[in-house]
């Protein structure tokens, strides 16, 4: 039997249309895996047992960064990508990472003062809507 079967470690992937799309892709998704693991911390050191979401105040705001996160996902990644196709890849990958920096943002300031979650959802609704307002505006211009 071959120590490969799959040819994982030997297949030739070819390359990837928009790299750094890509890798920006992976970094959110990074995120995204710290968020849910933060939880899952959380839930043994608040004895919060699954399904439950109903638990003293820092492990919902924990848990409400994970959800904010995936509610925001819904909407950026197709933005992201479409952006990547619609103009540029290092367009979409640098207001893709801004996007990032801005969930980071917002998870500190919320880990601290619900309040201080503010500047981080800026700075990621900002980057998305220049990603659409892109998007919008190359396609209007493809017609």
């Amino acid at each position: 039997m071959p120590i490969d079967p799959w040819n994982v470690l030997s297949a030739d992937f070819g390359t990837v249309a928009k790299p750094s799309t890509a890798f920006v892709t992976l970094l959110d998704l990074a995120i995204y895996f710290a968020f849910s693991f933060k939880v899952s911390l959380a839930r043994r050191k608040y004895k919060v047992a699954a399904p439950s979401i109903d638990g003293p105040e820092p492990f919902q705001r924990i848990f409400r960064v994970h959800q904010n996160m995936v509610e925001q996902m819904v909407l950026h990644l197709p933005l992201l990508w479409l952006a990547a196709f619609a103009m540029d890849d290092m367009f979409a990958a640098a207001f893709g990472a801004v996007w990032a920096l801005g969930r980071v943002l917002y998870a500190r300031g919320y880990y601290q003062k619900p309040k201080r979650r503010t500047k981080g959802l800026l700075i990621s609704l900002a980057a998305d809507a220049v990603l659409f307002l892109g998007i919008l505006t190359s396609v209007i211009a493809s017609f």
